[in-house]
């Protein structure tokens, strides 16, 4: 009995130092999980895995994807917020609407419930419509707008994203009425617009391109501080006389109270990942440029973010009521 009950307790002692030795491994130990939260193949995916890609190499382990599109790109990030633990293995793609939407609505989560882990670049906005709508230039549009309010529909990746209320702002300064058609991502808007279900689109003019070289499409306008060279006379906002400049940065981050090890590991990995020549070729693709922010800029970043999203919810009267 007495051999018995010492093997035992060797048994579960060795036990105890196995599960000790598993949970003392350095991280990562296993694959990470990479939310993205719009649908599989569209621009943001298509980058985010080059991205992901690259930055496995440095970190040492497999970069899993899982696509979570929905709630203008928040419906993924917010299942994070409530269900992945702090340990690093699972993170995502943080974009402004994470910011706006509780001032808008009711929500699961709120701008303190992530761990802002590393800034990476930004979308370059604009819209374009399809050939064979009834207007070729954005000054046209806006004529036909105000001789027919509430007829011109335009699609974006979602109610309460950064490119509805891009609209709305311009249309604000108009005083022009539109109709909002909201999809789960660009792919989707491209394809309504080439489709003809909407009149046109506001997205990343990037992921429009292929449409516009293949003739079904013309770019009406930028959103950015200077003209593109991609697009020789094509207008930015200031240009026309609207004094907007609408952006849309965005980082990776991780559930609340991540362990600050994990964070150091996984800035590392994807701040060099953005200098590797193939990620730079394909965020290029879809008109994104590298804007590196480490963590404790990052987390700077977005307070001055969520100061700029609650002024313009006030603003435009989106608030939520209390």
């Amino acid at each position: 009995m007495r051999s018995l009950l010492r093997s035992l307790s060797l048994a579960v002692a060795g036990g105890v130092l196995l599960c000790n030795a598993v949970f003392a491994q350095e991280f990562p130990a296993k694959p990470v999980t990479l939310v993205v939260p719009w649908p599989a193949g569209g621009p943001t995916d298509v980058a985010m895995r080059a991205v992901a890609d690259a930055a496995q190499k440095h970190l040492g382990q497999p970069i899993i994807i899982d696509n979570k599109a929905g709630g203008s790109g928040t419906v993924g990030i917010a299942v994070m917020a409530a269900s992945a633990k702090p340990d690093g293995y699972t993170i995502g793609q943080i974009t402004v609407p994470v910011f706006r939407l509780p001032f808008m609505q009711k929500t699961s989560w709120t701008a303190d419930d992530f761990t802002y882990i590393v800034h990476l670049t930004g979308y370059v906005f604009g819209t374009y419509s399809s050939t064979s709508a009834p207007f070729t230039t954005w000054k046209e549009l806006v004529d036909y707008a105000k001789a027919n309010p509430g007829k011109v529909t335009y699609g974006t990746p979602g109610a309460g994203g950064s490119l509805h209320l891009g609209v709305e702002q311009i249309a604000e300064k108009l005083g022009i009425k539109l109709t909002h058609v909201p999809f789960k991502g660009t792919a989707e808007v491209i394809a309504a617009v080439a489709g003809g279900h909407v009149m046109f689109g506001a997205g990343s003019i990037g992921a429009a391109k292929p449409l516009v070289d293949a003739g079904k499409a013309r770019i009406l306008n930028v959103w950015t501080a200077e003209p593109r060279k991609a697009y020789p006379g094509v207008p930015t906002l200031m240009e026309l006389g609207y004094n907007l400049v609408i952006e849309s940065p965005w980082g990776v981050g991780g559930p609340k109270g991540m362990d600050p090890k994990a964070v150091v590991k996984i800035h590392d990995a994807f701040a060099k990942a953005i200098k590797e020549p193939e990620v730079i070729a394909a965020l290029d693709r879809y008109e994104m440029t590298p804007n590196y922010k480490n963590t404790a800029d990052y987390v700077q970043a977005v307070k001055e973010q969520i100061v700029i999203e609650k002024a313009l919810i006030e603003r435009l009267g989106l608030a939520k009521k209390e």
